[in-house]
């Protein structure tokens, strides 16, 4: 008996060991897909010319591979966290449809577990340590006194990150013991990983969250313009060809007539310049006549330099027009019929959807039976669908979260305050890559948050994301719920009935003014 309980206990250490390297195995090729995905994508946006790269230093050359690298990871982790609860969802429905197939036996509550582990490490590492790190060692030249190369600005930039770490957990310290999460205690960094990571980590998610509270209302309003500038609308009883040669021929006369007032500006100022040097030279002209030709040269400058303004922007106006009409003319019959209606039909449904969930959840959370985001309780994978619709509702849920993802990144990029630091295709510096990839990563965290705040899912946050204490505040969620209800209410109707408040408008000033007149004629 005692060799049949050793050898049971011997299969389940060898048991749980393959176990723990598949998994590791799975994370590595996940972190390995990851990173080659954000390699393209930063390798599509950087700056590739000689003033970004540095390429005649090579101490600077390895600064710029080590940082680009650095920030690519910091993307990965970014897209590996906004994948989160999509991934979470689809698995549970998988093990619910397949219970006993031999192909899905290496998914289960562990490896899930495990990656949303794996994802809030990374997101404190890429966050605290190695954004940070890589500013401070592109910006470092070495302390003075010492010769140049990595080693000083090695030096220093540790030297500068640990003075900034000290006084940003100083701070966490005393915000948590003002927040009443523990009290100061004099050894109160032991407490570094446990208490004081996770306190901060939920600051920066907490402001995450209300950063995509202003940016996803108007990201769901600022989408439907994207989706008209990339599609082709529909054309209903319009010629394009007709249309099209008609801006050609009027491009062309503009350009006609552009030509025809530089030339005449030419030649009438060229015989101006000769009167007036001849009647200077010679006294033949008289100086009352002197005076008024200048000023009617003056006049007829100023007339022509606005001609020439007016008809620039005009033909610019008929350069865009007509790029427009030539793309409509190109495309497919399938693409204006189908595909615009279809995006647009897809778009409110996702936007209508999303709205009634977050009224759904508003009332549940209201009247007692929904309970709050904060995870308090072991998930197991496979039991239950958390969707009342089964997998289709599972699968309208993963999408609704990649929807939410796409109009805050949307509304993010077309705010005011961040066109110059939006990222452009092979003109983006390094400073500015590190910025947008610590914006994608603060973005993709608060992800799942919102989607559990505003009840998309029932899916309950793991690892340290669900034990974020905030969560647990009942006015904090409540009232996140009303703000991005009521704002994306007023954004779409904002924007659908912009068109007709202006005629509207435009009407009653119209009568108006008839009214005003008519009062004063009969008076």
């Amino acid at each position: 008996m005692d060799e049949e309980e050793e050898e049971e206990v011997t299969d389940l250490k060898l048991q749980l060991f393959h176990n723990t390297v598949r998994e590791h195995i799975i994370f590595l090729l996940l972190i390995i897909l990851l990173y080659f995905s954000s390699y393209v994508v930063v390798s599509r946006f950087r700056r590739r010319d000689r003033d970004d790269l540095y390429s005649n230093d090579e101490d600077e050359v390895l600064v710029y591979r080590i940082s680009f690298w650095l920030c690519t990871f910091t993307l990965a982790v970014a897209e590996g966290a906004a994948m989160l609860l999509p991934v979470s969802i689809a698995s549970n429905e998988v093990l619910l449809l397949y219970p006993n197939s031999y192909y899905v036996k290496w998914l289960n509550s562990s490896l899930i577990q495990g990656l949303w582990n794996h994802v809030f490490l990374f997101s404190n590492l890429s966050l605290f340590i190695f954004l940070p790190f890589v500013y401070l060692f592109s910006e470092s030249t070495g302390f003075v006194g010492h010769k140049k190369g990595i080693l000083p600005r090695v030096y220093e930039t540790f030297t500068v990150f640990m003075l900034m770490a000290v006084i940003v957990l100083v701070l966490t310290a005393v915000l948590s013991a003002v927040f009443g999460i523990e009290k100061f205690q004099f050894f109160w960094f032991l407490n570094l990983g446990s208490v004081h990571l996770p306190f901060l980590y939920s600051c920066v998610s907490f402001l995450g969250v209300m950063l995509m509270l202003i940016c996803t209302p108007y990201g769901f309003v600022r989408l439907f313009g994207v989706v008209n500038q990339v599609l082709v609308r529909p054309m209903l009883l319009r010629d394009v060809n007709e249309e099209f040669s008609a801006f050609y021929m009027e491009e062309a006369s503009v350009k006609r007539k552009l030509q025809n007032v530089s030339i005449s500006d030419v030649s009438g100022g060229g015989r101006m310049g000769n009167g007036l040097g001849l009647s200077r030279g010679r006294n033949f002209m008289p100086q009352p006549l002197l005076e008024q030709s200048q000023a009617h040269l003056y006049q007829r400058k100023a007339m022509v330099s606005d001609q020439q303004e007016l008809l620039n922007d005009r033909l610019r106006q008929l350069d865009s027009e007509r790029k427009e009409l030539d793309k409509q003319r190109k495309s497919s019959t399938f693409q204006r019929t189908f595909v615009y209606p279809l995006a647009m039909l897809l778009l409110l449904f996702c936007t209508g959807v999303t709205i009634l969930l977050v009224v759904q959840n508003t009332l549940e959370l209201l009247i007692g039976i929904k309970a709050l985001p904060l995870s308090t309780r072991q998930f197991t994978l496979g039991i239950s669908s958390l969707s009342k619709l089964g997998p289709f509702g599972a699968g309208l849920e993963v999408c609704l979260i990649f929807y939410l993802g796409a109009t805050s990144v949307v509304g993010f990029y077309s705010m005011p305050f961040m066109r110059n630091v939006c990222p452009k295709r092979s003109q983006t510096s390094l400073p500015q890559l590190m910025l947008n990839c610590g914006f994608m990563l603060v973005l993709s965290s608060a992800l799942p948050l919102l989607s559990r705040i505003i009840g998309i899912t029932n899916f309950d946050l793991l690892g340290d994301f669900g034990a974020i204490e905030w969560l647990g505040n009942f006015q904090i969620v409540l009232l996140y719920n009303l703000v991005f209800g009521t704002t994306t209410a007023l954004c779409l109707a904002n924007k659908f009935t912009a068109t007709v408040r202006r005629e509207l408008r435009a009407r009653l000033v119209e009568n108006y003014v008839l009214f005003t007149n008519y009062m004063s004629f009969i008076n």
